[in-house]
């Protein structure tokens, strides 16, 4: 692909949860690389280090959010404040980037900062939304739209068996349970916002979602670009919050090949100290080697590891290594890792399906439970973890990476590993969808 010739500035409007950041800076990367010019405009909270990124150029808009926003139980809280917080700094600022420059080629923003397509709408500025979920998670968007006679509810109209493999009616059922005022309203938005926008990336790869995409396609009138996986198109990145302790590498160089569990539960789940005893005596019980990361604060009432029960170390020995944060993408791609117990984050599942390792899947909320179903009912590639007791965990841990069943995973996450790496050829499908997307954005 060559870069495009036309000089042109893109704005990209990002939310600052880690999930999010990795995301949107890799895109801006991609965009970089193809000659175009960078504006990130994020909120305060867990602001990026512009010095890590020296060719975009940072603003940053108060958010007006504390640690009680995000200590509700309520996921959907810190975004509706973010977003009722928001809206007038960034309109503020769109329009002196607008002043300043004249031209804005595009304004891409996150999902969650639903907020960004008004003002994109009220300045007449082309407005992208950039999905950092899957795109099957918009199968339920249509029976969120503000207006009753728009409902369209596709989880009762599907006939497909590998859609009704993912039991949608089951994960919409969950999703309808103890719906908050706040998170109705955020689904509201995120309905009309994907309805209105000129264009939906996802960061996904066409193949894995087929099905799913062409329902969508019949609900949203915008085109729906599918580039990813970003963290294959885009230059290395520094975009972690947490500091990343790369000696766990060196632990890792000295196990077999395959012999390795990696444990990590991504940057916001949170647990009691029982389930964090459960999980390691579970993983002791198992006697497999790990690699597991526990985030300071993760376990309730604690700072680290010293919930960690007596004489679990002394088990372990040499064989477990706890760090409170990994380089994930260099952990996956390393030869001893041969399982991921996740959470299934969507940038944890696309990271772990580009290198073949398979997945032992414990799900905590939102569309983690979509994810989880897609690996392990759709592509088959996982194993759900559904009971956090120590000896259950200790046998489907050696379900997946000792027993005659695990080797049939493994070689269905190998064989999707390298129908992704056909996709990211030079002309493959993904390429396309980038030329389609910057074709997208110079047309205005």
């Amino acid at each position: 692909m060559e870069k495009q010739q036309k000089s042109s500035h893109v704005v990209l409007v990002m939310v600052t949860f880690q999930g999010h950041i990795t995301p949107m800076l890799q895109l801006a990367s991609i965009l970089h690389s193809k000659g175009f010019s960078i504006t990130i405009v994020h909120t305060e909270f867990n602001s990026p280090n512009p010095s890590n990124h020296p060719e975009f150029t940072f603003i940053s808009i108060p958010d007006k959010l504390t640690e009680s926003h995000f200590s509700d139980k309520d996921p959907a809280s810190p975004v509706w404040n973010l977003n009722k917080n928001c809206a007038a700094p960034l309109q503020q600022c769109l329009e002196k980037i607008l002043h300043s420059l004249h031209h804005i080629a595009a304004v891409i923003y996150d999902t969650l900062m639903y907020s960004a397509q008004t003002i994109t709408e009220d300045l007449g500025l082309l407005g992208i939304v950039l999905r950092t979920g899957s795109a099957t998670t918009m199968l339920f968007y249509p029976a969120f739209s503000q207006l009753d006679e728009e409902r369209i509810d596709f989880v009762y109209e599907i006939k497909s068996p590998e859609l009704q493999a993912l039991q949608l009616k089951r994960l919409r059922a969950l999703l309808s349970q103890n719906a908050t005022k706040a998170m109705t309203e955020v689904r509201v938005a995120f309905a009309n916002v994907l309805k209105r926008s000129s264009a939906i990336i996802v960061n996904s790869m066409e193949f894995l979602e087929l099905e799913a995409l062409s329902k969508v396609k019949q609900y949203f009138p915008a085109p729906i670009i599918t580039i990813g996986p970003l963290h294959k198109l885009a230059p290395a990145i520094c975009s972690s919050v947490l500091t990343e302790d790369d000696k766990c590498i060196s632990w890792l160089n000295k196990q077999a090949p395959k012999s390795v569990i990696y444990v990590s539960f991504g940057s916001i789940v949170n647990m009691d100290k029982q389930e964090l005893i459960e999980i390691a005596w579970g993983l002791s019980n198992s006697k497999q080697p790990f690699l597991w990361v526990v985030r300071p604060g993760m376990v309730r009432g604690s700072e680290w590891i010293e919930s960690l029960p007596n004489g679990f170390e002394e088990s372990v020995g040499e064989r477990g290594c706890i760090v409170k944060w990994a380089p994930q993408k260099e952990v996956l791609a390393h030869a001893a890792v041969g399982g991921f117990w996740t959470h299934c984050g969507w940038n944890s599942t696309i990271e772990s399906i580009c290198e073949g390792v398979p997945m032992l899947c414990r799900p905590f909320f939102g569309d983690q439970h979509l994810n989880t179903s897609s690996i392990c009912n759709v592509w088959k590639i996982g194993l759900e973890l559904q009971n956090l007791e120590r000896g259950n965990i200790e046998r489907t841990i050696k379900r997946l990476m000792v027993d005659m069943e695990g080797n049939g995973i493994r070689k269905r996450a190998i064989d999707l590993k390298e129908k992704a790496a056909f996709y990211l050829m030079e002309e493959g499908s993904t390429s396309c969808s980038l030329n389609m997307l910057i074709k997208h954005i110079l047309s205005v």
